[in-house]
């Protein structure tokens, strides 16, 4: 079924329906374009949020980088600035290929619409024209006919008369006669007229109409395909990005499972742990009579020169208080002014950065002998005596670096030295139980002489500086010389706990143990290992089961 054949007559429906069509085109394209906007807008206020929210300071120069919270925000950030990115890729196809082409298509589908109409219109007044011809060829015949029947009427009257002369009858019969003859003349130019005109009507509503109406269906039809293929740009434009918006939701999802809430404690640790010891009990001082107190680090009003002292003094030493105020320090380079462990992670920083320049400039003397090799062998490549100022420069950095690195290597070690100090001091003071046994465990070697000497005194005796580093568990060391006792239960290590102290034992993180004696409120259990071995673990780092 086509128009030409079935809308024959339809000639303004046609024009309105086509025109409705390019109007809807039209309004798709200024739909698309306004949806452009809207996405342009989208990702604009989605890059300045994610803009808002970065970070400012580089990663190196921001401590929260390290944590995984910190890394997770940023990368669901950088998810969302991609994410941004594919609507701005949305917004441009959606602009080149559906605003763009279906516009400069519309203005095609217009220019044509009206090719076809005026050439119908054309054709209509061609025929409207021959119509017109036809009806002044008919009306002058019709008075043709009726002038020469008067003329006819006439001359039969004046032949009866006999008062008429015979030149009035000649004449009158001649009038008749010429009448007659415009009358047929008129006939045959009418049937003539008649006769083009038909062919011409013909024509028009069987040939020429029916030709234009197949055009305008044709052209209405590409432009519904053009049109619906347009549609399908709106969803494929969508479907473009779908994989690599799938990414960003992806990785928005790995970056919320990259969150790791134990190793940011351990992070927090790192990053602040300052190796300092616990402040030690304070000594009751006894006014009431004199007494000789021994200089301890472990008491917070006893001076490190001895002497004790005065009441409301308040010159307690500020590190072995975390809660006061913490006074404005001055930056050295051997970085003395941060805690201890901070120290040593800083210094071990310096010291890589140190190393690796050193290497570097190594690197770079080597080469540049080569090239003063190279060019010694061919003097036309260069002058050898032009790289001698970047050797000497190169080995003046060597010197110089190599001085740092020797001058951070003892600083690193001083600093290590002072935090395997506090550690030692720490455990010594705040790990060992309050009430030791009386024996001393089997494999501490060392242990013997301190086991033995007075209970009285070890308690009363606070430990010197250079104590520090004594086993924490010499008043254990009996424990073990006596008969191998059955387990009263098993236990499981939820930590790694590294036992680098006399009495102490090592355990792995899920090692299955013995449990050989309950905490007695010193924050340690005595276990065996199935390998073989016995000794003193934090209780906290247990999941204890009594037989």
């Amino acid at each position: 079924m086509d128009w030409g054949t079935e809308l024959w007559d339809q000639f303004e429906v046609l024009e309105r329906h086509t025109q409705w069509g390019l109007d809807l085109l039209d309004r798709y394209v200024k739909f698309v374009k306004e949806r452009t906007e809207v996405e342009q807008a989208y990702a604009k206020q989605l890059r300045s949020l994610v803009k808002k929210y970065l970070p400012k300071r580089p990663a190196k120069d921001d401590p929260e980088s390290k944590f995984s919270q910190q890394q997770s925000f940023v990368q669901i950030l950088q998810e969302v600035n991609d994410f941004a990115g594919q609507r701005e890729l949305v917004a441009e196809n959606l602009s080149v290929r559906v605003c763009l082409e279906l516009a400069k298509y519309s203005q095609e589908m217009k220019q044509e619409r009206k090719m076809h109409f005026q050439e119908g219109r054309r054709a209509q007044q061609q025929l409207e024209s021959g119509f017109k011809q036809l009806e002044n060829s008919k009306r002058k015949f019709e008075r043709d006919c009726r002038e020469a029947e008067k003329a006819a009427q006439t001359a039969e009257r004046l032949d009866q008369d006999i008062n008429a002369t015979k030149a009035d009858v000649e004449k009158a019969k001649q009038q008749a006669h010429l009448r007659s003859h415009m009358a047929e003349e008129s006939k045959n130019e009418y049937a003539a007229q008649l006769q083009r005109f038909n062919r011409d009507q013909s024509h028009f509503y069987f040939s020429q109409m029916p030709q234009i109406f197949d055009k305008l269906q044709d052209m209405d039809e590409r432009r519904a395909a053009h049109l619906g293929a347009g549609y399908g740009l709106l969803s494929e434009a969508e479907l473009q990005v779908v994989p690599i918006i799938a990414k960003c939701l992806e990785g928005m999802k790995v970056a919320a499972d990259a969150v790791d809430a134990k190793n940011d404690s351990q992070v927090l640790i790192e990053l602040h742990k300052s190796g300092f010891a616990r402040p030690g009990d304070v000594e009751f001082e006894d006014f009431s009579q004199p007494m000789n107190r021994v200089p301890s680090d472990s008491s917070l009003g006893t001076p490190s020169d001895g002497r004790p002292e005065l009441r409301g003094s308040g010159r307690s030493r500020a590190k072995r208080w975390p809660f006061g105020k913490k006074n404005k320090t001055v930056v050295t380079e051997d970085f003395s002014h941060l805690p201890p462990e901070q120290q040593r992670k800083r210094l071990q920083q310096q010291l890589e950065e140190r190393s690796r320049e050193l290497q570097k400039e190594v690197d770079q003397r080597e080469a540049l002998k080569k090239m003063k090799d190279v060019y010694e062998k061919t003097p036309q490549m260069g002058d050898p005596a032009s790289l001698e100022p970047r050797i000497t420069e190169t080995l003046n950095n060597i010197e110089r670096l190599k001085l740092e690195v020797q001058k951070y290597e003892a600083w690193l070690a001083e600093a290590e030295s002072r935090v395997l100090s506090n550690r030692g001091d720490s455990l010594g003071r705040h790990t060992r139980p309050p009430d030791p046994p009386a024996s001393a465990p089997p494999d501490s070697s060392s242990s013997n002489n301190s086991g033995s000497q007075d209970p009285k005194e070890s308690s009363e005796e606070p430990l010197s500086e250079e104590g520090q580093d004594a086993p924490i568990y010499t008043e254990f060391d009996e424990d073990f010389e006596e008969e191998s006792a059955s387990p009263i239960g098993h236990c499981v290590a939820i930590y790694h706990f590294e036992g680098s102290s006399e009495g102490t034992i090592s355990m792995a993180e899920g090692e299955d143990l013995s449990l050989m004696e309950e905490d007695k409120g010193d924050g340690w259990t005595r276990v065996r290992r199935k390998q073989g071995g016995e000794g003193y673990v934090p209780t906290s780092y247990l999941r204890i089961t009594l037989n």
